[in-house]
């Protein structure tokens, strides 16, 4: 597609937190602007003001988990959060049972689910096709 992207990262007093924050604008060809949110500790403690901001500038937005939508997000699109703690726990338990953690091979996740806030979808004057809202797992309404 090869379409700029424009990496930001939060502004604060801290260096330690001055690292970059995945916050990506992606530019539509014409048609505005998306912002794909990065998940990590400090887009987590902001997560509603990130969504109040996409809410009022009428900004498609998407997310990592559920979660997300759920507090008024666009989009999201990823792995289960319960699915990767399960194995994770189980990773931890072949661990302490004697398995050494060299022999446990990395895994890469299997399920994925997208989820969609139609409220929010009205709210930027979005509409979704039914082909589109087909395929989702979870639609908020």
């Amino acid at each position: 597609m090869n379409l700029p992207l424009s990496f930001i990262g939060p502004h604060t007093s801290s260096a330690k937190q001055s690292a970059q924050t995945p916050l990506i604008w992606i530019p539509l060809r014409g048609k505005g602007t998306t912002l794909l949110v990065a998940q990590d500790a400090l887009t987590l403690e902001y997560r509603k003001e990130i969504i109040d901001f996409t809410l009022r500038n009428k900004l498609p937005s998407m997310f990592v988990t559920k979660e997300w939508v759920e507090e008024g997000g666009l989009l999201s699109y990823g792995d289960r959060p319960t699915d990767r703690y399960r194995r994770a726990a189980e990773i931890v338990e072949k661990v302490l049972r004697g398995t050494k953690p060299s022999d446990i091979p990395v895994e890469q996740p299997t399920t994925f689910e997208l989820a969609v806030n139609l409220k929010t979808a009205k709210a930027i004057g979005l509409t979704l096709s039914p082909a589109f809202l087909a395929r989702v797992d979870l639609v908020i309404e």
